[in-house]
């Protein structure tokens, strides 16, 4: 059996393990576009931010790939893939058979449509090699400028403003994060930034760069000049699947995948980033890009793809930060906007040092917000993923003395 995965992230690599332990023979060939070792993504930010050095990037010792009996083709590209041959092409036009296949290619930084992208010291954020340059340009920058108030734009702003830059940030929402919190908890985190020297600009874009060579301002859409000798792109990612033929492979945002990681077509799967998921807090299909969920997907994808018959329980959104003086915790369908069949409870507020609002559809807890006091975060992260009804009243739920844990007995 000839098992072929398409990326080194932590969803290819704990495949290769799980396929591994099922299957001593088997022969695993991994593809990467990426030359770097398998490496913890979550930790870029830090290494941009210096509470940690780039060398603690690598997950495994140097020999992970002999010690697997993986076959790495790295610095390698996938282009084509065909369905009916059980092949791959990359980009030197090689070609890879398979018996079958994981899609674990991770996501691609969105591309930004504006001028002067070629000028130096604009980078995006999505990779190791990215904050390697990042940390070579930031030694004589001074002015910072971060697009984007989604996660990746507030760690990568969070990382310039503690490498002791001034930094701007463009959202064109009021506030950062707003696709993980509501408009209370955003301006709680903005006021803590702001705080620290962040400049926030909303509602404006960027329609060019300019400079001799190296980036020294960018162009607003309302025509102001904005000085910068650094730029950092954090407008979000999408599921690298460019050469997934889709009138033959269910695709969605991501590759559509059934409660084995199995695609429409027997014997190719997905995990990670390229994998659209039930959610569980939402239940329907979605993707969770996060790395709790890419392990656990890759491990699950590994399993099946050696015989066993491994159920995948759905995924669920979740994020812990560290914001200067805030704790913030985010779980499940935490920022749902205008959905009328919810009901939304909280307390707290900007002037009572912590926040928390709790999202329900009828009796079952479907997403949390946590700013300071997130004790209680695991038990209440516990209650969505079980599903488990809630029946106290609101008002109770919201004492800062209430025990989530009694909802689990």
């Amino acid at each position: 059996m000839k098992h072929l995965i398409i990326g080194n992230g932590i969803a290819g690599i704990n495949a290769a393990q799980a396929i591994r332990n099922g299957d001593a023979e088997a022969e695993i060939v991994m593809v990467s576009d990426e030359r770097f070792p398998p490496y913890s993504r979550p930790m870029i930010s830090q290494v941009l931010d210096g509470s940690q050095p780039h060398e603690k990037l690598p997950l495994y010792s140097e020999d992970i790939y002999k010690v697997l009996q993986v076959r790495p083709v790295l610095g390698a590209r996938v282009t084509d893939l065909d369905v009916d041959n059980r092949s791959v092409r990359l980009a030197d036009d090689t070609r890879i058979d398979f018996d079958r296949l994981l899609i674990a290619s991770g996501a691609d930084a969105r591309k930004l449509q504006a001028g002067g992208l070629d000028l130096e010291n604009i980078f995006y954020m999505r990779t190791e090699a990215h904050v390697r340059r990042q940390l070579a340009g930031i030694a004589d920058a001074k002015q910072g400028l971060v697009l984007g108030g989604g996660l990746v734009g507030f760690k990568a702003a969070y990382g310039l403003l503690k490498r002791g830059l001034k930094v701007t940030m463009l959202i064109t929402s009021g506030y950062p994060l707003s696709m993980q919190v509501d408009e209370v908890a955003g301006r709680i985190i903005m006021n803590e930034l702001l705080a620290h020297g962040l400049t926030v600009k909303v509602g404006v874009s960027v329609t060019g760069f300019e400079g001799n060579g190296r980036v020294a301002r960018a162009v607003l859409d309302n025509g102001e000049p904005l000085p910068c000798d650094l730029v950092i792109i954090g407008k979000g990612v999408r599921p690298s699947l460019d050469f997934i033929p889709r009138d033959r492979i269910d695709v969605d945002l991501g590759i559509v995948v059934d409660d084995f990681l199995q695609s429409s077509v027997p014997g190719i799967y997905a995990a990670g980033d390229a994998a659209e998921s039930i959610d569980i807090a939402r239940q329907v299909r979605w993707v969770n890009a996060i790395w709790p969920e890419a392990a656990a997907q890759g491990r699950v994808a590994g399993q099946n793809m050696a015989g066993r018959r491994v159920r995948y329980p759905g995924s669920l959104s979740r994020n812990v930060m560290r914001v200067y003086d805030l704790d913030v915790m985010t779980v499940g369908y935490a920022n749902p906007g205008k959905d009328e069949g919810l009901r939304l409870v909280s307390t707290g507020g900007e002037n009572q040092g912590y926040y928390r609002r709790l999202v329900f559809r009828d009796e079952i807890l479907v997403g949390a917000v946590l700013i300071n006091e997130i004790e209680q975060g695991g038990v209440i992260r516990a209650l969505i993923e079980n599903r488990t009804p809630v029946q106290v009243p609101g008002k109770v739920l919201m004492s800062p003395s209430f025990n989530f844990s009694k909802l689990l007995k």
